[in-house]
């Protein structure tokens, strides 16, 4: 899983190192590499693995070929994908658009969703998180915890 977060510094050539654990975990799924693209929700990146951009696809090619909704996921999503492979430094090139998206100009900070992870400029997360927290809080009654065994917690 992509968990923790990790902040880099982004090099004159839009180069940044990706986390060890996040390359590990690609590496252990047969990548050198992810998928990025602008994110709706946010001024970041949403980031994935090639397996994850294919399902997310796939449930694109679900909907009607005719109904402008299908072209719209399409477009906003698999056209603005940018496939980001490690140099041999474990560093990404990040291109101008998907930095631009992101308001991303010197740091970068990689955020792990678990089968995903964002990545943000440092101080639009902080933002975001002590909003996330806030919500979070809110809406704790709805995690549900499945137990397998009884007693267990």
């Amino acid at each position: 899983m992509f968990l923790s977060s990790y902040e880099n510094k982004l090099d004159k050539k839009g180069r940044v190192s990706v986390p060890a654990t996040f390359r590990s975990h690609l590496a252990s799924m047969g990548y050198n590499g992810f998928i990025s693209y602008p994110s709706f929700n946010h001024t970041a990146l949403e980031a994935c693995s090639q397996d994850r951009i294919e399902k997310l696809s796939n449930s694109i090619d679900t909907l009607n070929p005719f109904e402008e909704k299908r072209d719209y996921f399409a477009t906003s999503v698999l056209s603005e994908s940018e496939n980001l492979q490690f140099d041999t430094e474990g560093r990404v090139s990040i291109s101008e658009k998907l930095l631009s998206h992101a308001k991303i100009k010197n740091s970068v900070l990689f955020i792990g969703l678990g089968k995903t992870f964002q990545i943000w400029e440092p101080k639009n997360f902080g933002k975001f998180k002590a909003f996330a927290r806030k919500k979070a809080f809110q809406n704790r009654s709805y995690l549900k915890w499945e137990n397998k065994q009884k007693g267990e917690i």
